[in-house]
């Protein structure tokens, strides 16, 4: 694997931002990976992610968020978001020339990134992934946050837990089912929105990962750039 270390990202009036690009030698596209709310591109999901996609012969580009990168709680605001989706895109094109892109992201970087590409396709991305889509806040079910889907023209995938308290399950079958062809929705069984398994369950957190990238790089392996 080569990895080109830390990266700046210029978003516009919020300033820069640190990003993270692990392309291995033999990269077939590049995931421009989104984190969640509450957790920075350090954190131990989105390491994992990048070294298994890396695995998987499929490059990533994790970015923070302004406010993250100023170390503030409050997520940014949505278009200071989109406008850091869209920064992360051309940084990723140029860093990785010649590879079908991919955005998406972590709950809240996923509908970030899902809004901007509502509002005006992100420039060369071929389709967006979701790890963990926050379909609404936990106890209180809604599909409000997954309308701005409908406007996505290009294939989307979910990959969700069963015991997601921040989607139910029901009502985000629903949402895929209405989105059509375009979607695909890839269910772990008994894991959370952090992918968590019970002991119980019988299977491992690291299983669990192993599971969701190996339905993303198929998924990518299915799409015709």
């Amino acid at each position: 694997m080569s990895d080109a270390g830390p990266l700046r990202i210029e978003t516009g009036h919020a300033g820069a931002v640190s990003a993270l690009l692990t392309r291995p030698a033999q990269a077939r596209a590049c995931f421009v990976f989104a984190h969640g709310a509450g957790a920075g591109i350090t954190h131990a999901f989105m390491a994992a992610v990048a070294a298994g996609l890396a695995e998987r012969h499929i490059a990533t580009l994790r970015y923070q968020f302004p406010y993250m990168e100023k170390g503030g709680k409050r997520p940014d605001p949505p278009a200071i978001a989109h406008a850091a989706v869209r920064a992360a895109v051309v940084s990723a094109a140029r860093a990785c020339p010649g590879l079908p892109l991919i955005a998406g992201g972590k709950s809240f970087g996923g509908r970030m990134t899902s809004q901007a590409q509502a509002k005006t396709p992100l420039a060369g991305v071929a389709g967006l992934a979701f790890f963990g889509f926050p379909l609404h806040p936990a106890g209180k079910p809604s599909s409000e946050r997954a309308e701005h889907l409908d406007e996505v023209e290009v294939p989307m995938l979910f990959v969700q837990g069963t015991n997601d308290d921040l989607a139910e399950l029901d009502r985000l079958k629903a949402v895929v089912k209405r989105l059509g062809a375009r979607a695909r929705l890839h269910l772990l069984e008994a894991a959370d929105h952090s992918f968590h398994v019970p002991a119980r369950s019988g299977r491992k957190d690291a299983e669990v990962m192993a599971e969701a990238l190996d339905a993303f790089a198929a998924w990518i392996s299915a799409l015709r750039f």
